[in-house]
């Protein structure tokens, strides 16, 4: 099954829901108003579609629902990574990491961990050659 695309709000309510494991509607409706105003009833709209895209489920406690995630944090940002290089960047990491290291504002602490990244990778990983899709 291909990954779920997740709007602004519906991608909030995945990161309550990951920080978390399992809430109600009410709780990540509390959640989300701690940084900006959200209706009740979008919350509750935005997980039904969330359940329609197969990326949330729920269990009925007493007469509440409890809301959790089906899919996981690691699946969803390699997915949305790997889409954002390939439409952004056609495909190329290289223009990704070029466009932080020259646009970006990067403490030293940063650029000292992509370096040790980019030198771990280049130690541990054989040479090989990117398929097309």
């Amino acid at each position: 099954m291909k990954e779920p695309r997740f709007g602004k709000v519906q991608l909030q309510i995945m990161k309550v829901l990951w920080e978390r494991g399992q809430a109600t509607a009410r709780d990540i409706t509390d959640a989300l108003n701690n940084t900006a105003p959200i209706a009740h009833s979008t919350v509750q709209t935005l997980l039904r579609k969330l359940e329609d895209k197969g990326a949330v489920t729920h269990d009925a406690q007493d007469r509440t629902f409890v809301f959790r995630a089906l899919v996981r944090p690691e699946s969803f940002v390699q997915r949305a990574t790997r889409d954002f290089v390939e439409r952004v960047f056609s495909g190329s990491a290289a223009g990704l990491l070029s466009h932080l290291l020259k646009n970006e504002r990067l403490t030293q602490s940063e650029i000292a961990a992509m370096r040790k990244l980019i030198d771990e990778h280049s130690e541990s990983a054989p040479t090989r050659k990117r398929e097309k899709s």
